[in-house]
């Protein structure tokens, strides 16, 4: 699947739909006209194949337009993500240089009178206008940037050939901002990995609100539905719809089962951990099938394992899936260094691939793997991050380098023994270490209770587990919600350290 199939199939005046909003329904014709404006008015305003254009627009129809208007144009997407924090995404724009940025008005009240209330919720922006050219897509309040001009005429011809198709900021600082470069070709690879892993079939919808769920789904004529926020509102979509395949992120999943949401078709779940107990309660919430889908932002998706193979491993670990086609591993001993930050350049030949059986810092390479980081040289290979477990193409997490734990000479990676601690009513398990002097750390384990799940019973059932962790037995256990971060609501470790530091003395269960 590529973008310029989708964009080649959609079409002024086809009245089949594209996407299913909370305001109704948007054709594929609507959808194709509004690409087409965008594309001629971009092009007016003198942006060229190789520009840069900044984007700050929720997920949806103008969002979604705009990127196909990029895409046929030849432009650089980079996108603004306003969980960032104003410091650091001034740092990022001053990286990606964008010509033009397109905003729309939500993003803009984040970074003016609705700032207080969007810190609340973890959102801030700087003033986009003392950034660069910047213009309001959709509706304009007062106090926007000039709408975009919207301009009658022959769209732009499609653009032919590779080169950067979108910049995605992941981590850094304000004085060295990381930015993912992804490629057409690449971006291309990665959504046909996606199109083979969902199978979309024509006329019937997909839940997610993610690009990477809606355009192989629109390529294969599916419409899109938006998830909602609400659980209520989701149930109705689940109901009135009967989605072939949803996309949900893990803490959405959970909300939407406490909730009582049912589920149809394949459900599909990735960005932060996905425990076989929650893959267990999707299919018994009326899934067919229950994916968990291993992705990082350099490469999507990476490996994926249905819930019927996640419930019957038994041994230590995540196991996030057989690597799909297309995607190499190969392992770091722990603790190594690639020679540059986060990558290992192919032309290095003093580390050979690992033995199978082994252990040690997960790289990946091949199909969807990004080009570079903004600034880099391309690369082969990518560090995730993760330390792993390889048997073939089979990959077992043992958790976040960053996250190790020393406790008594012993390296402990949470990653190993988190999966065991979600037994029937546990959300959401984290181990985290505490400072216990001398370079020590005590080793806390904090439990999310599910709602409505007896903990008088959960206590019992995490017994078994807890004994037989070994040397990575918690010091202390500690029930109480864990706390989450980011876009896509992973689990705050730092925040949870902090917070399990100020807990009194509790009860072991």
């Amino acid at each position: 699947m590529t973008i310029d199939a989708l964009n080649a199939g959609l079409r002024p005046g086809d009245d089949t739909p594209a996407l299913i909003t909370g305001r109704g329904r948007v054709s594929r014709g609507e959808l194709a006209e509004l690409r087409d404006r965008y594309a001629t008015s971009l092009h007016a305003r003198g942006l060229r194949a190789g520009d840069t254009l900044g984007v700050a627009v929720r997920p949806g129809p103008r969002a979604l337009a705009t990127l196909l208007a990029a895409y046929r144009m030849g432009l650089r997407v980079a996108v603004l993500d306003p969980h960032a924090g104003p410091d650091v995404l001034t740092a990022r724009l001053a990286l990606a240089s964008p010509k033009l940025i397109v905003a729309d008005a939500a993003a803009q009240a984040v970074a003016s009178w609705a700032a207080p209330l969007a810190r609340r919720a973890g959102l801030a922006l700087p003033d986009l206008t003392s950034l660069g050219p910047t213009v309001t897509v959709g509706r304009r309040l007062p106090g926007n940037a000039p709408a975009l001009e919207l301009v009658k005429g022959v769209p732009p011809a499609a653009y032919e050939g590779d080169g950067d198709a979108v910049v995605i900021f992941t981590s850094g600082t304000t004085s060295s901002p990381r930015a993912v470069v992804h490629t057409r070709a690449g971006l291309a690879a990665g959504l046909g990995a996606v199109t083979d892993l969902v199978r979309p079939r024509p006329h019937l919808p997909i839940l997610g609100g993610t690009f990477f769920v809606m355009l192989p789904a629109l390529a294969a004529g599916a419409p899109v539905a938006l998830p909602a926020r609400r659980a209520r509102a989701l149930a109705k979509q689940v109901r009135e719809w009967r989605p072939q395949a949803t996309y949900l992120t893990p803490p959405q999943l959970r909300s939407a089962l406490d909730a009582g949401v049912p589920l149809t078709g394949r459900v599909y779940s990735g960005s932060a951990p996905v425990s076989a107990q929650l893959l267990s309660r999707v299919r018994a919430a009326g899934a067919d099938e229950a994916w968990c889908v291993y992705a990082l932002t350099e490469v999507f998706p990476a490996a994926a394992v249905e819930a019927t193979g996640k419930v019957a491993f038994d041994e230590p670990g995540d196991l996030v899936g057989e690597l799909l086609p297309g995607v190499r591993a190969r392992l770091l001993p722990p603790g190594a260094s690639p020679l540059s930050p986060g990558v290992l350049p192919s032309a290095d030949s003093s580390l050979s691939p690992s033995r199978p059986g082994g252990t040690g810092q997960l790289l990946l390479a091949g199909a969807g793997v990004c080009d570079r980081y903004l600034g880099n040289e391309p690369h082969e290979w990518v560090d995730t991050g993760d330390i792993a477990h390889l048997t073939g193409r089979r990959v077992v997490l043992a958790g976040r380098g960053k996250d190790m734990i020393l406790r008594r000479a012993e390296n402990i990676y949470p990653g190993l023994y988190e999966p065991t601690l979600h037994v029937p009513g546990v959300s959401l398990a984290v181990l985290v270490g505490i400072p216990a002097g001398d370079g020590d750390e005590h080793l806390v384990a904090l439990i999310e209770i599910s709602p409505g799940a007896d903990e008088s019973s959960v206590r019992a059932a995490l017994r078994d587990p807890l004994r037989r962790m070994g040397a990575a037995t918690p010091d202390r256990v500690i029930f109480t919600p864990v706390p989450l971060a980011g876009r896509s609501r992973k689990p705050d470790r730092a925040a949870a350290a902090r917070l399990a530091a100020g807990f009194p003395p509790g009860v072991r269960a």
